[in-house]
């Protein structure tokens, strides 16, 4: 007697399996079904009927086997009516009433994404924006000391640059020189000269004209450790003898006036940075022609590129009022330069701000102290300038005339000087006017 409940058959030699004794192959393995018993037969009770006593269960005491995770797993769901191979999800509920359709996709978290994107994109401007930062930092020219400036004014609000445009021809090549016109003179000099008053009350550009009759104070020379005593010559004088610190010393000791911050560009830089903004547009006011600094222009607006525009800043001769002529449209053009290279063209397009601040700032020296942030302010002090935010003018004169042992110079007027450098000092609108 079979010890098998009922409809379990425990014949299986003519089965494939586990197991199995056969010479054939194991192929597809035969499962075993349970049959469900007739009413009354003793088999399982039927759903929803409640279970036999274990006495009269077919099963007797023996307890009913948990599914396995093996091959035998056979009972796990048939007798429900599943079907196998459906896998997950096969079963009822799953993609509909029939169970076969697709699930529904998954809502798009755009805000998320939206959101990632943003900081992603910030991310990287910071990033680019600090590199950018750092790399034009570093070009600059820090070459001038002004704590060996001796005996210095005391400071006042705001903030005041001395701005040199020299006539270095420094890493220029003898076909540079020739197309500006430059000459072929060592070292540098002074060619213009403008305080630059950035305030709150408006901001002042002061030409200093380089043929002013100043005094200047003892100093010692940088290379000689010499001792020199004090003397009148004129300004652009001081630059030659012992250069920007002495420049300083000597602008401080005739006005009163500390200078913050110093910045000097040479011929060949400023060709360069003209060059780089495509040029700088300029109401030309006068016919000019002159060969020492190769101009020949016509009066009106035009554009100029940069061999045009240093020639148009460096002329001296030919022009009604000389060398104060000269500086101010030395002033004219900066501030148009200034205005041109801060449009958002230049500043938001790479292929154009990159060779600007390139071309610039690899010529530019600039005090120790100075940083890219103070070069940043300098120059948008000068467009604003341009755009009428400020005041344009000369340091004012009672004679351009005037003989002196090294020719022809430009004599201050010190009553006003003293005034308007008052002015600047306290940070006050500027009353005071140029002749």
């Amino acid at each position: 007697m079979s010890d098998w409940p009922q409809g379990w058959t425990g014949d299986r030699n003519d089965r494939y399996g586990r197991g199995s004794n056969s010479a054939e192959p194991e192929g597809a393995r035969a499962m075993p079904q349970v049959r469900r018993a007739a009413p009354g037969a003793g088999g399982p009770p039927r759903r929803g009927e409640p279970p036999l006593p274990p006495g009269l269960s077919p099963y007797g005491n023996v307890p009913r086997q948990q599914p396995s995770q093996g091959y035998d797993d056979y009972d796990d769901g048939y007798n429900t009516g599943q079907v196998y191979g459906q896998g997950n999800g096969g079963g009822p509920g799953a993609g509909g009433p029939g169970g076969g359709g697709p699930r529904p996709a998954r809502r798009k978290n755009w805000k998320r994404r939206i959101t990632v994107g943003l900081v992603t994109l910030i991310v990287l401007l910071l990033a680019v924006g600090i590199g950018t930062y750092f790399w034009a930092d570093s070009k600059l020219r820090r070459e001038v000391n002004l704590s060996k400036v001796e005996d210095r004014p005391s400071g006042g609000k705001g903030t005041n640059y001395l701005i040199v445009g020299s006539d270095s021809r420094e890493g220029m090549s003898a076909e540079d020189k020739k197309k500006l016109h430059t000459g072929s003179a060592d070292g540098r000099r002074t060619d213009s000269m403008i305080i630059l008053h950035v305030g709150d009350n408006g901001n002042t550009m002061i030409s200093l004209p380089r043929d002013s009759w100043v005094t200047i104070p003892p100093f010692t020379g940088p290379d000689t450790g010499k001792r020199y005593n004090q003397t009148q010559n004129k300004l652009n004088a001081s630059f030659s003898m012992a250069g920007p610190e002495l420049l300083v010393r000597t602008i401080e000791y005739n006005t009163g006036l500390k200078i913050d911050h110093y910045a000097e560009i040479g011929f060949d830089g400023f060709a360069k940075i003209v060059d780089s903004v495509g040029g700088v547009e300029i109401d030309v006011p006068q016919d000019m022609k002159e060969k020492h600094a190769g101009t020949d222009l016509k009066k009106g607006k035009q554009t100029l590129d940069g061999q045009t525009a240093l020639a148009f800043v460096r002329q001296r001769y030919g022009l009604a009022g000389g060398d104060l002529d000269r500086t101010r449209n030395q002033q004219k053009f900066l501030s148009a330069l200034a205005n041109k290279a801060a449009t958002p063209s230049t500043v938001l397009n790479p292929f154009k701000l990159y060779p600007t601040m390139g071309s610039g700032l690899d010529s530019l020296i600039v005090d120790k102290d100075m940083s890219l942030w103070d070069v940043k302010d300098m120059f948008f002090a000068m467009k604003g300038v341009s755009g009428g935010d400020g005041k344009q003018m000369n340091m004012p004169v009672s004679n351009s005339g005037f003989s002196t042992p090294q020719g022809s110079a430009v004599q201050w007027d010190m009553t006003k000087v003293k005034q308007l450098m008052g002015q600047l000092k306290n940070d006050e609108k500027v009353t005071v006017s140029s002749n």
